[in-house]
């Protein structure tokens, strides 16, 4: 097979792979890669066997992360849930993911990392199996009321029912207060879990880079913002990427609200799914209160060459030295701190 290399950020066939490939995903898409590489100043780069002169057939996009703390490797793609190779025949990735390893090999580099939702078997047999997670998906081909009647009756029904009589407020959209609102209720949230915040600059990267293709859904009690989240939506698929909110208002129901008009609204504009995300193994919490949405669990694998010591969730080195920072920084400073060390982390 021969390999050629392209960048996905200035070579326009790959707008046009992404937007007719059937695993293509918000993920994929220029604004995200984009998103990567004002913020964080990763290069990302397409690897393709088609020539210059051809419509582009396939290609597998990664960003290279060059960091003194982690090494230098190839992502596909940095802190994106899963990100699929836009292949055609399920064998076509031995060629693939060959020429990456002997890059690996040849550059020094630390591993190269794939993120697929499908097609892992293939891979299993080439790469080995790093980290897993689970991935939870909503169907949205019932009937509204169906999907409303798989939610959990006490912990989903009865919250979203709460939170319609308590009157609070609903806005979408992607403007400058919507981010700020998010953002502050981010850095909240992060704080209450122990975790930095990713800085500001990202979520408006991603607001603008992506475009129409994100949103930010948001709930208010008496004029103040209680609950965000942050979407993304490629085709028939919507993304549920962030989530945020002030634990002094849980009772009121924001957040099982803010999925509720997200369900309805994809609906309405002819989504297939709901993409709930990933959630660690280890965090029981969060992979019980998607399951009450009614979702579809299944295992996510990340594949790793040269083999690591495979893990289930975020690395404990990761966790622990970012535990231990936020500890001991003040509010005012985690933003900051957060923007020096995401760009290590992708």
């Amino acid at each position: 097979m021969n390999i050629h290399l392209l960048d996905p950020l200035s070579d326009h066939r790959w707008d046009e792979l992404v937007a007719r490939h059937p695993r293509g995903s918000a993920f994929h898409q220029r604004g995200w890669l984009e998103s990567l590489s004002r913020t964080y100043g990763y290069k990302p780069l397409v690897v393709t066997s088609t020539s210059a002169e051809e419509p582009l057939n396939d290609g597998i996009v990664l960003c290279c992360v060059s960091s003194w703390i982690t090494g230098t490797r190839l992502v596909s793609l940095p802190f994106a849930d899963h990100c699929d190779p836009l292949l055609n025949d399920a064998g076509e990735s031995l060629g693939f993911v060959d020429w990456l390893k002997s890059e690996c090999d040849c550059r020094g580099w630390k591993y190269v990392e794939l993120r697929p939702r499908l097609g892992t078997e293939d891979l299993q047999h080439q790469m080995p199996g790093n980290a897993s997670y689970y991935f939870h998906s909503l169907d949205l081909a019932p009937a509204l009321g169906q999907i409303f009647q798989s939610f959990h009756r006490d912990s989903i029904q009865r919250r979203v029912r709460r939170a319609e009589k308590e009157g609070l407020e609903y806005e979408a959209g992607r403007s400058d207060q919507l981010i700020d609102e998010f953002y502050r209720l981010l850095v909240m949230t992060r704080r209450r879990h122990h975790v930095l915040p990713q800085p500001r600059a990202w979520f408006q990267n991603l607001v603008v880079c992506m475009g129409e293709k994100t949103q930010i859904r948001l709930v208010r009690k008496s004029g103040k913002a209680i609950a965000a989240m942050l979407n993304l939506r490629h085709r028939s698929s919507v993304v549920y990427k962030y989530g945020c909110s002030d634990e002094r208002f849980h009772h009121l129901g924001g957040m099982p609200l803010l999925f509720w008009r997200l369900i309805e609204e994809s609906k309405a504009t002819g989504a297939d799914e709901v993409d709930f995300g990933r959630s660690d193994m280890d965090n029981p919490g969060l992979v019980t209160f998607k399951d009450r949405f009614g979702t579809t669990k299944k295992l996510l694998t990340y594949f790793r060459y040269p083999q690591t010591q495979k893990r289930v969730g975020a690395p404990r080195w990761d966790l622990r030295a970012m535990r231990q920072v936020v500890a001991v920084l003040p509010n005012a400073i985690l933003p900051a701190a957060g923007g020096l060390l995401y760009r290590h982390m992708g």
